[in-house]
């Protein structure tokens, strides 16, 4: 998949590691205050850590490739635990009226024709894909190429 993300994918350009989001926009990192800080810590620990398996892939419209995590529950969980505590940074800023969990493997703004059918074909030969999934973490960063960087590693509670 690190091959097809790295051409296709804006996100791995900047530095971000395949990941399934939990809540975008948020807090700017200098703009976090200890409090927020803590409050994000708990929200992210009130969910049990779990084991997710990515076997399939799926399309939002033709234009992007992801892969579909299974259980997709515990991250729409953990989703809704940071929301409550900062309901002020709904999800993608509001625009989707479902939380969708999902890792982006490819954009086709990024590639040519048949690049991300055939970075599907090849990615669902790797699968399936299981993963711990016992932190979250807080990055942040600009478009500029490998920008992004961790700022906190979040545990979730122990599972």
């Amino acid at each position: 998949m690190g091959p097809h993300r790295t051409a296709l994918d804006r996100a791995a350009g900047w530095g971000i590691p395949a990941h399934v989001t939990v809540l975008y926009p948020f807090v700017p990192p200098p703009a976090l205050t200890a409090d927020q800080l803590d409050r994000l810590a708990a929200a992210v620990a009130s969910e049990r850590a779990f084991d997710a398996t990515f076997a399939g892939t799926g399309w939002f419209g033709s234009d992007v490739l992801w892969l579909a995590p299974d259980p997709a529950e515990p991250f729409r969980r953990l989703t809704l635990a940071v929301w409550r505590e900062f309901p002020e940074h709904p999800p993608y800023e509001g625009a989707f009226a479902d939380i969708h969990p999902h890792l982006t493997v490819a954009d086709r703004a990024l590639g040519g024709p048949g690049d991300l059918e055939r970075a599907e074909a090849a990615v669902r030969h790797g699968l399936p894909i299981t993963q711990r999934v016992d932190h979250a973490l807080l990055v942040a960063g600009t478009d500029a190429p490998r920008s992004w960087r961790t700022v906190r590693r979040l545990p979730l509670a122990r599972g």
